[in-house]
């Protein structure tokens, strides 16, 4: 049984609120800011803030998510802001794409636990050698806290699991900290997390 199917998103989604707000989460900006636009493939995109943000800058931009309701308020925020993504429903196991992308933006994409490491390994397929990985995701230190995330340990990260899971990558950037999150109502206040930037090392 998923532990958040596609209508507990939908009903997350379902009011006109952009629940992470509409400003790109900070790191991925960070680090996008610093790459030459190429295409990039987000999963599990909800509302789509990075998406937009990503466009705005040149790149070809590729989503994907569970929830219709998302895909709805994500292209409308396309719209707001004149630029164009290519956006899909689709359960990560079962996402295919004919392109090779330069990057992959893993944004608070907490997949299933029983699913997760071999979503992780479905979508590295995707990506170009030497393409870039952008994550950030709670770690098992934010259980407790208040400022969003699953409420599920197996769901959360630890940097050891990061390395187990990516282990095709080189990594540039890998740390847990502690940061202040201030993303919409649904991820506000203090939160430990997960972030990384590596480069995907297989011929």
């Amino acid at each position: 049984m998923k532990q958040y199917p596609a209508e507990f998103w939908n009903q997350r989604f379902g009011n006109e609120e952009y629940i992470y707000g509409t400003e790109p989460n900070k790191f991925f900006k960070e680090q996008i800011d610093k790459l030459k636009p190429g295409s990039i493939l987000l999963p599990a995109e909800g509302e789509g803030r990075n998406a937009i943000y990503a466009a705005s800058l040149g790149w070809d931009v590729f989503a994907f998510d569970i929830s219709e309701k998302g895909k709805e308020k994500a292209l409308g925020l396309a719209a707001e802001n004149q630029v164009g993504i290519h956006y899909k429903i689709s359960d990560v196991l079962e996402f295919q794409s004919d392109i090779k992308f330069d990057a992959i933006g893993f944004c608070y994409a907490h997949f299933p636990a029983e699913i997760r490491n071999q979503a992780h390994l479905h979508l590295m397929k995707f990506l170009k050698p030497d393409g870039i990985v952008i994550f950030e995701a709670f770690a098992k230190a934010q259980l407790g806290n208040a400022s969003g995330g699953p409420k599920n340990k197996e769901m959360l990260f630890s940097v050891d699991e990061i390395k187990d899971e990516f282990a095709e990558l080189e990594f540039q950037l890998l740390k847990e900290e502690t940061i202040e999150l201030s993303e919409g109502n649904h991820h506000q206040g203090i939160a430990q997390v997960i972030r990384f930037v590596g480069i995907n090392k297989t011929l």
